[in-house]
């Protein structure tokens, strides 16, 4: 197994996503999607305080208050890397919080919610820029002297804030972000290809990719012409992903698929696990099946022929 950053955390190079947890899929199926990839070798979950706020008569929390009701059912902390996040969750009205007093609020929360006494990786989940970087890491300092949490993470922080993150840790001795997990897949390249990528494999930090199948733009399950369903979630994905030179892509894909004798998502998984620096892509499922077939993707290892019909350069 990868380890995460310079940390001794070993995880399995594909995370399951929480952010189904609780919102499109209820606690019954979740624990089942759970029980289904740790049965299947799977040790590394990630979720949020946030998770799933945005939906109707929801307040944030619903999907670590699974994973924690599952962890005390199943009696398997030990054997399982849980990833949270903070920041997003937030009185302020801003995209993120990473105040001291809104930090030790949620890690307690979070917590109390996943019925344990630690996290093992805790994300900023995005930038706070109006929070001085000394007073956000040195409570995460605070968070690790104090057992619980063993590992810090950024999400959606760009090369230069990273930087200066890192010095400052350096300065004062606090611990530093051993995780970068950036928006990444086949279609979406900018944010993590270049500064970012280049900066996490010189200071050996790890990289979990979010939205790693383009919110299922890459399973195939949108295709041009065919009829659009009415939920947020695909018109999000039309908004962001619905052009020519995409669905051209998503055609490729279908080729390697077949070639591979795999479906359109496990190739999109796969081809990240051939890109410098990642760690492990994240991934949600809504059925064992599903969840099966994101685990398959660790078992496709893709030839040059393969990545060159995937990366026409």
């Amino acid at each position: 197994m990868p380890q995460l950053g310079k940390t001794a955390i070993e995880v399995t190079p594909l995370c399951l996503g929480g952010n189904v947890f609780g919102w499109t899929l209820d606690e019954h199926d979740s624990l089942k999607v759970l029980d289904t990839y740790v049965g299947e070798d799977g040790n590394f979950i990630d979720t949020a305080d946030v998770y799933s706020a945005w939906a109707p008569a929801h307040h944030g929390g619903e999907s670590e208050a699974i994973i924690g009701n599952w962890i005390r059912d199943r009696h398997n902390r030990s054997h399982v890397v849980i990833a949270s996040k903070v920041g997003m969750l937030n009185d302020k009205g801003r995209r993120s919080d990473l105040s001291r007093a809104r930090i030790l609020q949620a890690i307690d929360a979070s917590l109390h919610r996943l019925h344990t006494d630690y996290i093992d990786v805790y994300f900023a989940h995005a930038d706070d820029q109006e929070t001085p970087l000394e007073e956000t890491l040195g409570t995460f300092a605070d968070l690790v002297k104090a057992g619980k949490v063993r590992a810090l993470g950024a999400s959606n922080y760009t090369a230069p804030r990273m930087a200066e993150a890192l010095r400052i840790s350096e300065a004062n001795g606090y611990p530093r972000y051993e995780v970068q997990q950036p928006l990444y897949n086949l279609v979406r390249r900018d944010e993590y290809e270049g500064d970012l990528e280049k900066f996490c494999i010189e200071q050996h930090v790890g990289v979990v990719t979010y939205s790693s199948l383009a919110s299922g733009f890459l399973t195939g399950k949108y295709r041009q012409g065919a009829d659009l369903p009415k939920t947020q979630r695909a018109q999000g994905v039309h908004q962001r992903y619905w052009s020519e030179q995409n669905f051209a892509l998503l055609d490729r894909l279908d080729q390697v698929a077949l070639q591979y004798n795999a479906t359109p998502a496990q190739i999109a998984l796969a081809w990240l696990l051939t890109r410098p620096g990642v760690t492990a892509p994240i991934a949600s499922a809504t059925s064992v099946e599903q969840t099966r077939e994101l685990l398959g993707s660790l078992n496709i290892k893709l030839d040059q022929p393969a990545l060159n019909m995937l990366d026409p350069k």
